[in-house]
């Protein structure tokens, strides 16, 4: 037996204990008389002691050892002379008569603790020493605790965990595929999949009325902080289920979730349409922890003679209260902010309703005191408030202005990792044009269901951009943890759905044949929705990032810097899979 007990869980009651410990080497004190050494296992910290008149050959040993040497100490637990309330096993130390040095270690490149000196690019290359550290460890420990607690949940509501192929075939719609060559047939290609949708689809088909998946999915896209080119999503999906069956059943196992892992309770989520949650926070993940909704002003702005209100498409504003002491100095800080190529506003207006009543604005010569009143109303100002307002087209102008919106709220302090507010957003269009291509494309993927009212739309192109999608997605602190929808079950509206994507018959049998053609054995009505599990994570750890709750995560180029993929391969193994590039210098 290696050890007793773990770094962990000594404390004063086992005092006059002998116990068996092992771990790495923290930190050591020499002391002269004595030396400590802080001995550190996935459980925490025990402090060995070595005493120089007692046993100097050992406290000698001790001495020459170096950081992260992997260790085992014996000894006999005592109460310490002087505590450490910080850890649990602050009140013992393990006075030590036998040391085995079970392996050396070299120096590591950075120091293993909880606030460390390496940067994120060494960190990442070392990533087997930054796992050691205790925040990164607990953020792994979280990430256990959440599956553990999703799946417990889902079996108790009758969902069944099967495991989906990831190998499968490559499809048009969505981001782009990672593929993989067959060798046993050549010129032909695997992909691995972008989330288990038909699969789970086919489950339902079968019978399997309740499905779910802590599953690994694979998106070759461009990189942020909460994305990877590997991620894991909580897939499921249910038969003979309406919209609302869905929402409930997932609502409350995320209120589990918050019960169990952060003691926070919620009432009913609040619901808010997508054309809401654009018109009034210019985001289809509005951040609903402050107000600050917009307030369009095109009413009274028009027709003053400033021409950037009158030509405009849309006049919007927010009302940021108790700050119109803003300096110049900020308020050129703001525009300069939104003047950024990632916000891509051409200026901003500033409107202050001072304490004493008055009004200063950067359109004085074209408002009057009594035009900046009525506009202050409009926005429902006090006196003592800034009004910041943006003007253009109108999508883009709403998407500039949730990005100032949620700048003002950074600002402010009112996006407190602390705080959570949840809710659905509902009602998502079917198909989104895009310019580039001229063509609609499936906003969320082509198996998604139109609103029953709206099918009928489908058979008019000039109505295609008002088809609303059974579609829901969860919003969490303006961040998109899960979505789904309602799926198409009919065959002949499932053509009529390919077609309007500019699908013929025979590019949707190729693509789609096996799904279309179970959707002839009998299809139940189905509905689904996944969520991202990494990102769930890191909203418990109240981080930004996903990065540090994945064990060994990508750099923002795609690339582990750590064992070097992706890499080269070699001439044989490229001739075996039939494949011919000419390698780039």
């Amino acid at each position: 037996m290696y050890r007793t007990n773990t770094c962990g869980e000594l404390n004063i009651n086992h005092v006059g204990q002998e116990v068996t410990l092992c771990g790495w080497l923290q930190r050591s004190r020499d002391l002269g008389g004595m030396t400590f050494i802080d001995l550190r296992d996935r459980y925490g910290i025990t402090q060995l002691a070595f005493n120089m008149e007692t046993n100097t050959d050992l406290c000698n040993q001790a001495r020459k050892l170096g950081r992260e040497y992997v260790l085992q100490a014996k000894g006999i637990v005592a109460e310490r002379s002087s505590k450490n309330n910080k850890i649990p096993t602050g009140d013992i130390e393990i006075i030590v008569n036998e040391l085995n040095i079970l392996n050396v270690s070299k120096t590591p490149p950075f120091t293993i603790e909880d606030v460390s000196d390496g940067g994120d690019d060494l960190r990442m290359k070392y990533r087997y020493l930054d796992l050691r550290r205790t925040p990164v460890r607990k953020n792994l420990e979280l990430r256990h605790k959440v599956a553990m607690l999703t799946r417990n949940f889902l079996s108790s509501q009758n969902f069944l965990e099967i495991e989906t192929p990831f190998l499968i075939k490559s499809t048009p719609e969505g981001a782009r595929d990672f593929v993989v060559p067959s060798r046993m047939n050549p010129g032909e290609f695997y992909a691995l999949p972008q989330s288990p949708q038909q699969y789970k689809q086919l489950l339902m088909v079968s019978g399997f009325d309740r499905y779910f998946q802590i599953v690994r999915c694979f998106r070759d896209e461009d990189l942020r902080a909460d994305r990877q080119p590997e991620f894991t999503q909580i897939d499921c999906e249910m038969s003979f289920v309406e919209q609302e069956d869905v929402l409930n059943t997932f609502e409350a196992m995320i209120k589990h979730l918050f019960a169990e892992v952060k003691g926070l309770h919620f009432d009913t989520f609040p619901r808010m349409t997508w054309h809401n949650a654009m018109k009034y926070y210019g985001s289809d993940k509005p951040d609903i922890r402050f107000g600050m909704k917009f307030v369009e002003i095109n009413d009274v702005v028009k027709g003053k003679g400033f021409g950037l209100f009158d030509n405009a498409d849309l006049v919007v504003g927010i009302c940021a209260n108790g700050c119109a002491e803003y300096s110049r100095k900020q308020l050129d800080a703001l525009t300069d902010f939104v003047k950024r190529p990632q916000v891509g506003a051409g200026g901003l207006v500033y409107i202050k309703y001072n304490a004493d009543g008055s009004f200063k604005s950067s359109v004085d010569k074209f408002y009057t005191p009594e035009d900046l009143k009525t506009i202050a109303e409009k926005f429902a100002a006090k006196p003592g408030d800034l009004m910041l307002v943006l003007c253009g087209e109108t999508m883009k102008t709403r998407k500039q202005l949730n990005e100032l919106r949620l700048e003002m709220g950074n600002q402010l302090g009112l996006r407190n990792p602390d705080q959570f507010a949840p809710l659905w957003v509902i009602d998502f269009p079917l198909l989104e044009w895009d310019e580039e291509t001229q063509r609609f494309y499936a906003m969320h993927h082509p198996f998604t269901a139109p609103k029953p009212e709206d099918e009928p739309l489908l058979d008019d192109s000039q109505q295609w951009g008002r088809i609303r999608a059974n579609a829901y997605d969860m919003v969490i602190n303006g961040v998109e943890v899960g979505g789904g929808s309602i799926r198409i079950h009919d065959r002949t509206l499932q053509n009529k759905m390919f077609h309007t994507l500019g699908f013929t018959d025979e590019q949707a049998l190729s693509q789609f044949g096996f799904l279309m053609n179970a959707f002839e054995y009998g299809a139940p009505p189905h509905a689904g929705l996944a969520f991202g599990f990494d990102r769930l994570c890191a909203l418990f750890g109240g981080a930004d990032s996903i990065r540090d709750f994945i064990a060994f995560p990508k750099n923002n180029a795609g690339r582990d810097v750590m064992s070097g993929s992706p890499s080269a391969i070699s001439d044989e193994q490229l001739n075996e899979l039939c494949i011919d590039i000419k390698k780039v210098e």
